[in-house]
């Protein structure tokens, strides 16, 4: 007969975890969230001034508006950051998905304005 191995357990030690919460500094969130909020009430502003901007020179110029426009709207978009700094705010201080929806909005708020105003009620 053969013989059986001989099977040797040890015993695993286990560690203790503790969850410790992170301290939430409540005031700091509701004074960013805030700020936050200015910087995209102001970029909302911004981009319903350029929609209706690229609608005049879409109206101005019948060949070339289309794409005056749209420079224009892309133009302000990529130097957004910098506009806002010259207007007082810090866009630093906002998290970079903050920013990239603050882009994103202008865009399409912008295309929206620009849209509506260059259609038959309001031409």
């Amino acid at each position: 007969m053969a013989k059986k191995k001989r099977i040797i357990k040890q015993e695993a030690v286990e560690e203790e975890y503790e969850f410790v919460p992170p301290e939430f500094d409540e005031k700091e969130f509701i004074l960013k969230d805030m700020y936050g909020t200015k910087v995209l009430l102001v970029v909302a502003l911004m981009s319903v001034i350029i929609g209706i901007l690229c609608s005049c020179l879409q109206r101005l110029s019948d060949s070339y508006g289309l794409y005056l426009g749209l420079a224009l709207l892309f133009l302000a978009a990529f130097v957004q950051k910098k506009l806002l700094t010259l207007l007082g705010f810090k866009p630093d201080y906002l998290e970079t998905k903050t920013m990239i929806g603050n882009y994103i909005l202008f865009i399409l708020l912008g295309l929206g304005v620009w849209i509506l105003l260059i259609n038959r009620p309001f031409m």
